[in-house]
């Protein structure tokens, strides 16, 4: 079975935020460490867009978190936790978010993106050209750097995709060169 069909199956063909039906799409829940299921909701183009582009913002279409965060699945209660956060200045989100309990390595992957955290205290990452860089950005390396515990060296030019921020170091990412998870640092990247 595809992603989509298992999610399809899980969700009862609904949006597994809002319970939309129209224009669902398969929505990865950042940082993927493994795609699938696991780390996928089944979302309404209403609430992707919402998630994706906070300018789009709609309070009050997100009450339906009130239903969604007691979901069983750890994905869906994630994206749960980070629209509420976003949300919590409105007043209602924060009673809600109160009452939501994650487990503690489910609390972490729904903190990876830095929701929750005020804006003073968020760690900032910046490429060379000081362009602020997201989680699943793409960069080019600007210089050769050798691979540690390898004997393989990125070469300038190379594209590395996907990558994830450091939440502790705002001059470490992490992202694949070729089959390798290595650590690279922003100073010697510039965003694609």
């Amino acid at each position: 079975m595809s992603v989509l069909s298992d999610l399809e199956a899980r969700s009862g063909t609904t949006c597994e935020l809002c319970t939309g039906t129209q224009n669902l799409e398969i929505f990865e829940v950042e940082p993927v460490s493994i795609s699938g299921v696991d780390s996928s909701i089944l979302a309404c183009e209403t609430c992707r867009t919402q998630i994706e582009d906070p300018e789009q913002m709609d309070p009050n279409h997100w009450r339906c978190l009130n239903d969604s965060m007691w979901s069983q699945y750890d994905s869906v209660k994630v994206v749960a936790w980070r629209m509420l956060s976003r949300l919590k200045s409105e007043g209602w989100p924060k009673d809600l978010l109160d009452m939501m309990y994650l487990e503690p390595e489910v609390l972490e992957w729904a903190k990876a993106t830095g929701e929750g955290i005020a804006e003073a205290d968020k760690i900032i990452h910046r490429d060379v050209n000081g362009v602020v860089l997201q989680n699943g950005d793409s960069v080019v390396l600007i210089k050769d750097l050798k691979i540690k515990g390898s004997s393989q060296v990125a070469k300038q030019g190379t594209a590395v995709r996907r990558i994830s921020l450091d939440r502790e170091n705002a001059e470490y990412i992490e992202g694949k060169v070729g089959p390798t998870l290595t650590v690279i640092i922003t100073k010697y990247v510039k965003k694609i």
